[in-house]
Formats: structure tokens, C-alpha cells, sequence
């Protein structure tokens, strides 16, 4: 009888066919469904941040459409990457956020959001790259972190941070970027970071609540570090002279430390050394005078005790940019070669013991340096002269360029090409005046801040009277179309009748010394200035709203580029995220420089707007930096309660900011008889309820909550006793959590750092019981 062997093969054969389409089949509904999905979390993300006006395109067009927008990149049709940088986020990581699944980078940085760490995140189990700095989150990064093992670039930089870095970090065995700058950490780092092997980056500076500690023995085995930043972070004793084991070491920073001893040689045998820090230090003995690193751009050893020459060698260094050696006890000749360095466009020398003549061909060959804005660079040499009296040091002998027939067939030279010039400047300056009688009287020169897209002819061609758009004590302001592309800049120019006076020279100077410095996204950006005997000239990013005064007081509403009357109303919403735009600018001069700049004149019209509202702080010319330990000053009058000058006179000044935002009062109008402080105080001494302060325009019963808030923070602001004030931290946790009243009652209960009683009670010892029982209501 015949055997059936092989029916039951076929039969198991074709019963698997339709199974298997079956599930290759869901296979493909599932994964065709996955953009739909991702899209669903998106639109309920900008719910749960409150539909931010900077997300508004996110909108439904197709099953694919989110993949086209800016801020997300897809990979076969799902979301690997969100870059939601700067885009006034206010509200914390929901917990559905991880849904998700592909998400491998999350870029969150320059945002408002605050509460702890978002320990939602650990689902994110592909994630790879994580920034939250520049936001306001809290209290310390959890000790699991390492939960989030797939890591390998994490950013945490210029938050609030605080207790230690926990030693889990250093269980992140594939990080190449570690950023743990600029936080509150009043504990320590775990030395176990240093045995982070892939690190190719890591940044702790500016922590400089960290316990004292010298810098471990085995940080120099990172072999893969590139960039390594410690500055302001208690570091004591010798930098190790096993620093040249890094060779892939391209910036090194380890400025504003009490470190000791010599610097050692061996840091200048990195061959790829671009970038060296160590400023504000107590180290001594000479500089190297072996350097291999050829590859330097910035050297700053400012304000230690070296002593001996500077280096012949460093003329030597092609990219060198910037030189800064000032504030030391160097002696000797400065090098001739330095002068003919191409790249060189910043040398500051001064506060040390050099001698003989500055070389001639470094006159500040290097046109950028004759310019008030390193006129200084050389000062307090003694022994020290120049060729130019421009700079501010004595000019040398004329006799003693006589000495050879070399120097005289040179000075002959010189004084023809003198005279060529000076004949050749004449002639421009009578065609010049034909044009334009109210340009310049001498040649102009520009000093950069920025990379520019235009030329000093593009911005002198512009200084028109049609292109004015505001003036003040110190000059006008110019808006100039700079290229064919219509890209626009704002120019101050500050000019006198005679010789810059001593007062405007001081304004300029101190806005080009601050702003030529810091950036800092809610700070106006100075691109460049121009310098003439008696014209200065300062260029702006411009801002397409004009400034706060343009559209907050009725009788000022004005477009702020036709002039013309303006009938558009600031909302709340957009006052908030101004005054809270403008708070985070003057918190970051006050508490994230290294050394605090008190602002001097904050007021609205130096609160500018750029198109989308967001705030920018400017007009520095009377804004001082202060010492370590404080510099005092006396001050306008308005003051004259304060014998000293410190940042709390900025905070009145905020104060009163909130104020007219909050009432639509002008600061000097408050009532007939009373100016706008005195008018609030008194309403609130006289018992009166909150909403009929607030201006009529926004007094709308969905916002009265925020809007007595921020009222109450102003009355706090302004309080007679400059201590009673509120730093600028607390009143940028103040205004978040005015906008936030869930924030407010979940996290109060939970940490010490609790900001609500700005929003209470704002001086318990000026006011009577009755006020304190107002404040701590919501009266409207």
C-alpha cells in the first residue's frame, strides 16, 4: 500500500501562506499608522504647553505633514529628532512624551521651563542626545540617572541645579558631551567623571559653589577630550604637567581659580591647542618659551603674577586672534613679530612693566586696534611709549628714531606718505561735506563684534535724516538697510559739536566694554562699532517692534518704523513674556557674569522688541561692571534713599516696569500729585482691590490672577530698603510661576527654594496687618 509521505508537508506549506500575509499585513497598518500617532502626541504636546504662539504651524495637512516642519526630522516616517530651541516653552515634559518611541535626540535648550529633572524622559530608551540647558529646572539631577544608559551627549548647562553631581553620571559610560556648567551645585563632582573614556567634551565652570579641590590625577587620562572648561570652580594647586597626555586637546579653561605654581610648558606642546584660559589665577614664574602648539588662536593669562618676557615665539603663532596678557609683571620688549601676526585683531598689554618703544609697525599694520575701544591695552607699562599719540601712553622720543640712516630714510618716507594722505583726506573731506555736511571729520574705523554681512561704507552711506527713527541725549538712531538681501541694523551714533566730551566717550565706552562681551539671548547683540575724533558710531541687531514706550502708553503708541499712529493693544500675554524676557536679561548680568553689571537706566524705552515680541535689554552707556566684592557709586537722585550703587536699583527699576504693565500708568504719571510707586503703595495701604488698578485694556477676569501677581511683585520690587528687594533669580521664579498656579501648588510643599511670598508680602515691617492679610489673598 502507498505511502502519503509527502501530503503532510504541502499541507503545512499552504496552510502558512495566508498566514503569514495576514501578518505581514498588520505589519504594515502598524507601521503606516505610526506617523499618525506621532503627530497625535504632537498636537497633544502644544496643548499641554498651552498652544505657545511659536508653534502655531503646527497644523494637519497630510499623515506626513509634521515631518516637514522645522523643528522635527523623521526617519521612514518617524520622528528621530525634536529642536525646540527658543521657543518661549514655559510648561514641564509631559508624561506622555516618550510616546514617541524613535525619538534618539531632544534639543530643548533657551526655553522657560521649570520643576525638577524630568525623570519622564527614562522611557525614552533610544535617546542619545539630551539638552536642557538655558531653562530654570531645580533641585539635583536624580541619582539614577544612568537609567538613561544610551546617552551620549547630555547638557544640563545654566539651570538651577543644586547638591551634588550625583556619581551615576559617571555610569553614562558612552558620553561624549558632559555640560554641567552655570547651575547651583553647593556640593561637589564625582572625580569618577574623569574616567569617562569616550568623552570628547566636558564643561563644569562657573559653579563656584563647588567644594575647594585640585584637579584629579587622572583627568589628563581623557585622550579623546577636546574641549575641557573648569573655569570659576574653587580648583586649587599645580595644573599638572601630565596636561600634554591629551593630545586631542583643542580648548583648555581653567580661569578664575586660586591655582598655584608655574605653568607648565607642557601645555603649550598640545599641538592642537586653539583656545587656553588660565586668567584671574595666582600663577607665577614666566611663560614657556617653547610653544609647539602652532595651532593657537586665543592665549589669555590676564591678571596672575607672571613675571619675565613675553615670549619672541609668539610671533611665530599665524592664527593667532587675541592676546591678552594685561594686569601681570612682565618686563622687556614686546616682541616685533607679534605686530605683523595676520590674524591678531585684539592685544591687551596693560598693568604690566614692559619697556622700551611699542613697535611702530603695530600701530593699534592693525587699523582695528586705533579705536577707543582698546585704547587701553597698553596702559600702566611706565616704560612703554608709541609712535601714535592716538593711544593713551606717552608718545617716544622723536630723536631716538634717528639713530641709523635706516630710521631716517624711513621717517622721510613716512612724512611723504603723510602728506599724500593728508592731502588725499582733505580733498574727501571737502567732496564729503558737499554731500553731507553732518558726517565725519575724520577717517573712520570699525571694530567688529560679530561676523558681518556689511562694510563700514554700506553703514556711512545710510546716515541719512529720512532713515532717523529716534534720538536722545547722546545722539541719534539710524535704521539702515545694510545689502541687497534687506537685512537692517539699528545705529546709535553718539556725536558732539566739539571733541567727544569726557561724558559721551565714557557712554561709548562702557556700552562697547559690556555688550562687546556678553551675549545673551534677551540682551540687545552689538554687531560692530566705528570710531572718528567726534563721531562714535554703534551697531545693533534691529529690533522690528522698536522699543516697549512704543506701545504700551496710548498717547506713544507709535509704529515704530512709520511714526504714525498705532492702534494695536499689548495683550497679556505678550506683557508677561516681555517683563519676563526683560527679568531673565537683567538676571543674567546680575548673577551669570563674572563680574556683576548693574544696567543704571532700565526703563521702557530701553526694553526693545523684535518681531515676535520677545524682550532684549539695551542702552548700556551708563551701566557699570562691579568689583568682586562690590564698587560703589552714588546715583541719580531718584536713588537718593541708597548711598551705594548695586543691582537693587535695577530691581526698582524692573519693579516699577511691572507696574506700568500692570496698570498702564506711565512711571512718572501715577496720579496728578504722585509718582506711579508711590500711587500703587498707596493703594494697596488704603485697602483697595487689586482689579482697579489694572489697566482697563487687559482687565480681563481670565488673566486677573497672573496680572495681581506680577502687581504684587512690582510693589515688592519697589520697596523703600534696597535689602527688602528681591534678587533678579527670584523675580524670573516669580514671573514663571505667576503663569503657572499648578506649578505653584504642586511644588510648594516640596522645596525650601520657594518664591511665593514675592508674590505676598512685600516688606513685612513698612506695612500694617491689614495690608499683609491683602497681599496674601488674591483681593481683585
Amino acid at each position: 500500500m502507498p505511502r502519503l509521505t509527502s501530503s503532510p508537508p504541502h499541507i503545512h506549506f499552504f496552510f502558512h501562506i495566508p498566514c503569514l500575509v495576514f501578518l505581514c499585513s498588520l505589519s504594515h497598518v502598524a507601521e503606516s499608522q505610526i506617523p499618525d500617532q506621532e503627530q497625535q502626541v504632537l498636537f497633544k504636546l502644544r496643548q499641554s504647553w498651552q498652544d505657545p504662539s511659536s508653534l502655531d504651524h503646527w497644523v494637519t495637512s497630510n499623515s506626513s505633514s509634521h515631518c516637514t516642519w522645522p523643528e522635527i526630522t523623521c526617519q521612514d516616517g518617524s520622528i528621530t529628532e525634536l529642536n525646540l530651541v527658543n521657543l518661549n516653552i514655559n510648561y514641564s515634559i509631559p508624561p506622555f512624551f516618550c510616546d514617541l518611541k524613535n525619538l534618539t535626540k531632544l534639543d530643548l535648550s533657551y526655553n522657560n521651563i521649570h520643576g525638577e529633572f524630568p525623570t519622564v524622559l527614562y522611557h525614552c530608551s533610544e535617546l542619545v542626545y539630551l539638552d536642557l540647558s538655558q531653562n530654570y529646572f531645580e533641585g539635583p539631577i536624580p541619582s539614577d540617572i544612568d537609567c538613561m544608559a544610551n546617552l551620549q551627549v547630555l547638557i544640563l548647562a545654566a539651570n538651577s541645579f543644586s547638591f551634588d553631581i550625583p556619581a551615576s553620571v559617571a555610569r553614562l559610560w558612552r558620553l561624549r558631551i558632559l555640560h554641567l556648567y552655570q547651575s547651583e551645585y553647593n556640593g561637589t563632582y564625582p572625580e569618577e567623571i574623569f574616567g569617562l573614556s569616550n568623552l570628547e567634551e566636558l564643561s563644569l565652570g562657573y559653579n563656584d559653589k563647588f567644594a575647594p579641590s585640585q584637579l584629579p590625577q587622572n583627568f589628563t587620562a581623557l585622550k579623546k577630550l577636546r574641549f575641557f572648561s573648569m573655569p570659576q570652580t574653587n580648583l586649587f594647586g599645580r595644573i599638572p604637567e601630565k596636561v600634554s597626555d591629551m593630545e586631542a586637546l583643542e580648548h583648555l579653561d581653567l580661569g578664575i581659580n586660586p591655582l598655584t605654581g608655574e605653568i607648565p610648558g607642557s601645555i603649550f606642546a598640545l599641538r592642537n591647542l586653539s583656545r587656553l584660559y588660565v586668567y584671574e589665577t595666582n600663577v607665577s614664574g614666566s611663560i614657556p618659551l617653547a610653544v609647539s602648539a602652532a595651532n593657537l588662536s586665543w592665549i589669555d593669562l590676564s591678571a596672575n603674577n607672571l613675571t619675565g618676557n613675553i615670549p619672541e615665539v609668539f610671533g611665530k603663532l599665524k592664527n593667532l586672534y587675541s592676546l591678552n596678557l594685561q594686569s601681570n609683571h612682565l618686563s622687556g620688549r614686546i616682541p616685533e613679530d607679534i605686530a605683523r601676526l595676520p590674524a591678531l585683531s585684539d592685544v591687551r598689554l596693560s598693568n604690566n612693566n614692559l619697556s622700551a618703544r611699542s613697535p611702530r609697525t603695530l600701530w593699534p599694520i592693525r587699523p582695528k586696534l586705533e579705536n577707543a575701544a582698546y585704547d587701553a591695552s597698553f596702559l600702566n607699562n611706565p616704560r612703554l611709549c608709541a609712535s601714535n599719540s592716538f593711544m593713551r601712553i606717552n608718545v617716544c622720543n622723536a630723536q631716538s628714531h634717528r639713530s641709523s640712516k635706516t630710521n631716517l630714510t624711513l621717517i622721510v618716507i613716512l612724512a611723504i606718505a603723510a602728506a599724500i594722505c593728508i592731502l588725499l583726506v582733505v580733498l574727501f573731506t571737502i567732496t564729503a561735506s558737499r554731500k553731507n555736511r553732518d558726517w565725519f571729520d575724520s577717517t573712520p574705523k570699525l571694530t567688529s563684534f560679530q561676523s558681518l554681512n556689511f562694510t563700514e561704507s554700506n553703514i556711512l552711506l545710510g546716515l541719512k535724516e529720512h532713515n532717523v527713527i529716534g534720538s536722545g541725549r547722546s545722539g541719534k538712531v539710524y535704521r539702515i538697510i545694510v545689502n541687497p538681501s534687506g537685512d537692517t541694523v539699528a545705529v546709535k551714533r553718539i556725536s558732539n559739536n566739539q571733541k567727544l566730551n569726557e561724558k559721551l566717550e565714557k557712554q561709548f565706552a562702557a556700552e562697547v566694554e559690556i555688550l562687546g562681551n556678553i551675549k545673551h539671548r534677551h540682551i540687545v547683540k552689538l554687531l560692530c562699532c566705528i570710531s572718528c575724533e567726534n563721531s562714535k558710531l554703534l551697531m545693533y541687531e534691529y529690533m522690528e517692534n522698536s522699543s516697549l514706550d512704543h506701545w504700551l502708553h496710548k498717547k506713544k503708541r507709535l509704529s515704530p518704523i512709520s511714526g504714525v499712529a498705532n492702534d494695536m493693544i499689548l495683550d497679556w500675554p505678550k506683557r508677561l513674556q516681555i517683563a519676563l524676557g526683560a527679568a531673565k536679561g537683567l538676571c543674567y548680568m546680575h548673577h551669570d557674569c563674572s563680574l556683576p553689571i548693574i544696567h543704571r537706566d532700565v526703563k521702557l524705552s530701553n526694553i526693545l522688541l523684535d518681531s515676535e515680541f520677545n524682550a532684549k535689554i539695551a542702552d548700556f552707556g551708563l551701566a557699570r561692571m562691579l568689583a568682586k566684592h562690590g564698587e560703589s557709586c552714588h546715583v541719580h537722585r531718584k536713588y537718593a534713599h541708597t548711598t551705594k550703587v548695586n543691582e537693587k536699583i535695577d530691581v526698582y527699576s524692573f519693579g516699577v516696569i511691572l507696574l506700568e504693565l500692570t496698570t498702564g500708568r506711565e512711571a512718572k504719571g501715577g496720579d496728578e500729585d504722585m509718582c506711579l510707586v508711590d500711587w500703587a503703595w498707596r493703594h494697596i495701604l488704603d485697602g483697595k482691590a487689586i482689579a482697579d488698578a489694572i489697566d482697563e485694556e487687559i482687565n480681563h477676569y481670565s488673566f486677573l490672577g497672573e496680572i495681581s501677581n506680577v502687581f504684587k511683585l512690582g510693589i515688592s520690587c519697589t520697596v523703600k530698603r534696597p535689602s527688602k528687594r528681591p534678587p533678579m533669580k527670584k523675580v524670573v521664579q516669580a514671573l514663571l510661576k505667576c503663569s503657572d498656579p499648578l506649578y505653584v501648588v504642586e511644588q510648594t510643599s516640596r522645596h525650601n527654594l520657594d518664591v511665593a511670598p514675592l508674590l505676598r508680602n512685600p516688606e513685612h515691617d513698612e506695612m500694617p496687618q491689614s495690608t499683609h492679610r491683602l497681599l496674601r489673598c488674591n483681593t481683585y
